[in-house]
């Protein structure tokens, strides 16, 4: 699964890595992001458009948009075939920014957090899902979820399950609103290559979604 990401990269390298329209007004960096919380987002159309979006997917058809019901992660393997994921895989595709990932390692009987980035350093996009739905006064929620694939050779020590990490070339085809094969999009849903990435262990502060402080993503020594 995926559970706590980070987005450090400042707005300006993002617009240009992702080709959006940069004028937010508000934009920090984050390094311990939790489901919930407001996500930085881009969404396709005649332009890219980036903004913030609820974590935790509600379905469209979800009754006054009962926020008891969300989802954070959505598998690929059952993505094309399960109602609360099929509406959204077909319709409102989104990328999910960030910068790094953390998983906890088994270990005995306890946990040890990881961090997973690019040796680069560089931003990448987690293949999301969004949906639209309304609250019980009638306000418009915008809420999404991450898809998950089965681990690369890097990950499967540390947990079975990875987020799926587009290719920068496959992005454009994840965005493109006129299309709505859900054989080609599952198609693009692969555990992304180990070598380019990196994993390392991290502080314990990781584990309280209120530490958003750089220590978190921070190698332990």
């Amino acid at each position: 699964m995926c559970g706590r990401y980070s987005l450090t990269a400042s707005l300006q390298k993002l617009a240009e890595r992702f080709e959006f329209d940069s004028e937010q007004e508000i934009f920090q960096p984050r390094y311990n992001i939790a489901p919930t919380q407001q996500v930085f987002t881009v969404i396709g159309g005649e332009t890219r458009r980036a903004g913030f979006i609820r974590w935790g997917l509600i379905p469209s058809w979800s009754k006054g948009g009962h926020l008891g019901r969300t989802i954070i992660n959505a598998r690929a393997e059952t993505v094309a075939e399960k109602p609360t994921f099929r509406d959204s895989l077909g319709r409102r595709r989104c990328l999910v920014l960030a910068d790094g990932f953390y998983e906890w390692q088994q270990v005995g009987s306890t946990k040890r957090p990881m961090r997973v980035t690019m040796r680069s350093g560089e931003p990448f996009a987690f293949a999301g899902l969004w949906s639209i739905t309304s609250d019980p006064d009638g306000n418009r929620i915008s809420s999404c979820a991450i898809i998950t694939t089965e681990a690369n050779d890097l990950l499967r020590p540390i947990h079975h399950r990875m987020p799926v990490i587009l290719p920068e070339e496959a992005e454009d085809i994840w965005l493109d609103r006129t299309l709505d094969d859900c054989d080609a999009l599952t198609q693009l849903l692969e555990p992304y290559p180990d070598d380019p990435m990196e994993a390392f262990e991290v502080s314990k502060l990781i584990n309280s979604a209120s530490n958003d402080i750089p220590e978190v993503a921070a190698p332990v020594q």
